[in-house]
């Protein structure tokens, strides 16, 4: 049964961090590059970043927890 045991998880744990703020901070940059061409595109990237951080935070943080 020494398969089953668990060892290490920090490469887990950054993994799941990185999904957390990982696309919102894309979605941030994305929104500041393209806001002087397209304001109702960087606004739509600013909301969809920010929901995916609130997601992430809430779905991530309590498998984290």
């Amino acid at each position: 049964m020494t398969a089953l045991e668990v060892g290490n998880l920090d490469g887990l744990v950054a993994f799941f961090v990185a999904i957390m703020v990982g696309p919102p901070i894309l979605m941030a940059i994305t929104g500041f590059a393209i806001k002087k061409s397209s304001p109702n595109g960087a606004k739509v990237c600013f909301i969809i970043g920010a929901l995916y951080l609130i997601i992430g935070l809430g779905i991530c943080g309590t498998l984290l927890s």
